[in-house]
């Protein structure tokens, strides 16, 4: 398969794996790189030299690309960026934050850079600070978000309106069906996280993965906007949530009640209570744990298949 993003990162099918806290270690990227998709090892939930270790793993698990993705609101981001220039890691994804910060300094150094955005004025925003390509990332997606709660069927097509470099669709994909159609759209490829979760090699808990497949639509929601807005799972931790929002909290009373270490709680440590269980809507639409290849696999397929069902339209 050929086209802008399978050159831009040299893969064989234009997959990129999310790079997700707690999820996305070194065993995830390797294992989506080696079966022919683009593997980001998740920055945002590890110490700088733990990075490290993943990156110097990775690079034994693989001889295929892979990347980091690195949200850019942490206090340590300077020491990240030196050990992946360090590393000799060649694709880098950035998110929260402004992408003209750190692209000049990790195209200095030969790196690919991706700009994860919400909508077209962000996306517009990172070509402009010199990014490679961008993911444009629709509110259905799990994890951090977007305020604007713009689709993903919406924002692919106005993005690539407003766009020249590759585009990535991110939020509400997880099949080959799913991939085609955010290609009609204008997408380039896609990016998956929720799908990898639920996958033998994902860092997540097996607590969180076996929930995962019992989520059914309506069972996610977008919260905590004054903060940072994630869609999660609704539990007893989003419950409580719900009643001290009924309280008119200040963001304070909510930083207090979201403490420290929630999201590792449960998606890393199996606390489906207490936990924040950060996932996408696709989630409805996932119902086995599979290895990295199959999963990988299986989306080609189908991806050919609707290929040939559609084309007499």
């Amino acid at each position: 398969m050929k086209n802008k993003l399978v050159d831009l990162f040299n893969i064989q099918y234009p997959i990129v794996q999310g790079g997700m806290i707690w999820n996305s270690g070194y065993k995830l990227a390797s294992a989506v790189s080696n079966a022919g998709g683009l593997g980001l090892i998740g920055a945002g939930s590890m110490y700088s030299e733990v990075l490290r270790e993943h990156i110097q793993k990775c690079k034994k698990a693989t001889d295929k690309p892979f990347g980091v993705n690195v949200p850019m609101l942490y206090p340590n981001i300077e020491e990240i960026m030196n050990i992946i220039v360090e590393e000799g890691v060649k694709i880098v994804f950035t998110s929260a934050g402004n992408p003209k910060t750190w692209t000049p300094f990790l195209k200095e150094h030969g790196i690919t850079v991706v700009h994860v955005v919400s909508s077209s004025k962000f996306a517009l925003k990172a070509q402009e600070a010199g990014v490679d390509a961008v993911v444009a990332e629709g509110f259905e997606a799990g994890g951090h978000n977007g305020r604007e709660e713009t689709t993903t069927l919406t924002l692919i097509p106005i993005v690539r309106e407003k766009i020249s470099i590759p585009l990535i669709a991110a939020g509400g994909i997880a099949t080959g069906r799913g991939m085609l159609a955010a290609m009609v759209l204008g997408a380039d490829g896609v990016q998956m996280g929720t799908r990898f979760i639920a996958s033998e090699e994902s860092s997540a808990h097996d607590n969180f993965k076996n929930l995962l497949l019992e989520v059914q639509e309506g069972d996610t929601t977008l919260t905590l906007k004054e903060l940072a807005p994630v869609r999660l799972i609704k539990n007893d931790f989003y419950s409580g949530l719900q009643d001290l929002y009924a309280k008119n909290p200040s963001v304070d009373e909510l930083k207090e009640y979201l403490g420290r270490g929630r999201a590792k709680k449960g998606m890393f440590e199996g606390d489906l209570v207490e936990g924040e269980l950060e996932v996408g809507q696709i989630s409805g639409l996932i119902n086995k744990i599979e290895p990295v290849a199959d999963i990988v696999k299986n989306i080609i397929t189908e991806f050919e298949n609707a290929k040939k069902e559609t084309a007499h339209f």
